[in-house]
């Protein structure tokens, strides 16, 4: 038995507790007061019952009782404050009050101990693994007691396998598969073995009033590990609208999940085994870092993954991309030739692939800022959303592009939207940067170094944020803060001047680049 709440899962069978798909380390009297206080969340548990049931009776005092309820809440992510999901009640004792989504194991015999017809038989032959990721998303189950539910249900699931099978690395088992396991409890494992997938996305539909609320887990099925859960909540107004918004919701939220799953297993993996999308993951872990070392590393690993498939288009976008941020940082030690390099792989990358829409979006932020092609990269990027809308690196690129095409207000809104799509992005210092650079632009200082201050935090060595720290204080009259700023970008890049900066980023607004240069004038850059 399963017990699922907020971002936890409780497995009764195996005694474990997970929450955002961590195994979390629970004493075993920690670990039985959770399970029994969930067990009869229907009521209020008094503190002799818990007792009776955890310690069999034993003499308990009232502070060993409280330290383990506290443990429980930390386990959980609860507090005495907040107290979402075990609640104290006032002289009666405590009840569990988080809404749970029950999960039984499949029942696969009947009363005799006859094997069920819903099991494949032993000799059927389960379809292999695909080279590539692969999910299927299961039917939600409708906990509202309503049936009408269901068609609304059946049609956010239905929306999110669509917009799934618009990632083009990713194999998506089709609706009428999936579907067959409408209204079954089944077992993970099983589902992944008949499907032929390694991932299963199962969620449930909740209703109250004209509020609805979704909550998701994403399963390895061949090893039954979580790997996430969320939950999402909308407003009935407009059925669509809130289909939509969900759609969006979970897609940005396990797209990045099953990329770092796969990340993960292929970092694992002995060299000697490693294929051309191994070496292309190992490499998109390491540019997520955005190091100098680390881009010194993936660059070579994206060149190895179109050694091994020489048709890779994702694979020649990101080495061109690798290119585009020793650029945006000033590590390029050849820069006419880097760059030349960078727009070859770009190029090449899009003429392989016209339908793949990272190979776009990588590809075609690269021939704007390498190429200074900036309409033809936002033509790119257009093209890569219209394909896969819910491509978080696809908005907050395009804003970039937008941002140094003078598109100030246009660039804002798409790197919100990446940010609401991926909150959790490994790129969201990127996104941050974005931001900070597009309210400098507009004049508004403190916004814009809250922005560069995140990003800075997260990565130090990030030129363009410790720019914009060094303008921003400068241009708001913090002239101490400014000159300290100052100090750390002349280290990062002791050779930018001035006179260079049209060179380094490709302000095409003569207003924008004129903001940029006299904040950094009067905190002190050479000319």
């Amino acid at each position: 038995m399963r017990f699922m709440f907020e971002n936890c899962v409780l497995d009764l069978d195996r005694r474990e507790l997970l929450r955002a798909s961590q195994v979390v380390a629970t004493a075993p009297q920690v670990f039985d007061l959770l399970a029994y206080l969930a067990k009869h969340r229907e009521r209020v548990v008094s503190r002799d019952e818990l007792i009776d049931a955890v310690w069999s009776g034993r003499i308990v005092s009232e502070s060993t009782l409280a330290s383990h309820i506290n443990a429980v809440r930390k386990a959980v992510g609860d507090s005495g404050e907040q107290q979402r999901v075990i609640r104290t009640v006032a002289r009666k004792g405590f009840r569990f009050t988080a809404d749970v989504n029950e999960a039984k194991p499949p029942d696969n015999t009947d009363l005799s101990g006859a094997q069920s017809a819903t099991l494949v038989p032993a000799s059927a032959a389960a379809p292999a693994l695909p080279a590539k990721p692969s999910i299927a998303v299961l039917p939600f189950m409708n906990l509202s007691g309503d049936l009408e539910q269901d068609y609304l249900a059946d049609g956010v699931v239905e929306d999110i396998i669509a917009a799934l099978s618009q990632y083009r690395w990713l194999f998506v088992v089709a609706r009428n598969s999936s579907f067959t396991y409408k209204a079954r409890a089944v077992d993970m494992k099983q589902v992944g073995r008949e499907l032929g997938v390694r991932y299963v996305l199962e969620g449930s539909w909740r209703k109250a009033k004209n509020r609805v609320r979704i909550t998701g887990q994403l399963i390895d099925a061949t090893t039954g590990a979580h790997h996430w859960a969320g939950r999402f909540e909308g407003v009935l107004d407009d059925i669509f609208e809130l289909q939509d918004q969900i759609t969006e919701s979970v897609v940005g939220a396990i797209a990045p999940q099953l990329e770092r799953a796969e990340i993960e297993r292929a970092r694992d993996k002995p060299t000697g085994s490693l294929d051309a999308y191994d070496y292309y993951l190992r490499g998109m872990a390491k540019s997520h870092h955005g190091t100098r070392e680390c881009i010194d590393e993936a660059l070579p690993l994206f060149h190895k993954a179109i050694e091994f498939d020489p048709d890779f288009a994702s694979a020649y976008a990101m080495a061109a991309w690798c290119h585009c941020w020793r650029k945006v940082n000033g590590w390029m030690t050849d820069p006419s030739r880097e760059m030349a390099e960078g727009s070859r792989l770009a190029r090449r990358a899009v003429e392989l692939d016209k339908g793949d829409a990272v190979a776009l979006t990588r590809g075609g932020h690269a021939l704007g800022h390498l190429a200074g092609d900036l309409q033809g990269g936002i033509a790119l990027l257009d093209k890569a959303l219209v394909l896969n809308p819910n491509l978080a690196a696809a908005w907050f690129l395009g804003g970039f592009l937008r941002l140094w095409h003078g598109e100030t207000e246009a660039a804002i809104k798409h790197l919100a939207h990446a940010m609401r799509l991926s909150p959790l992005d490994p790129e969201l210092y990127r996104m941050q940067a974005g931001m900070a650079a597009a309210h400098l632009f507009l004049g508004r200082f403190d916004m814009a170094l809250s922005w560069a201050e995140k990003a800075f935090r997260e990565l130090p060595s990030f030129l363009l944020a410790g720019a914009i720290l060094a303008a921003g204080h400068a241009l708001a009259a913090r002239m101490g803060e400014a000159q300290r700023a100052m100090a750390q970008l002349r280290q990062l890049d002791p050779t930018l001047r001035l006179s260079n900066i049209a060179d380094w980023l490709p302000i095409y607004r003569t207003e924008n680049l004129a903001i940029l240069v006299e904040g950094l004038r009067r905190a002190g850059l050479p000319e």
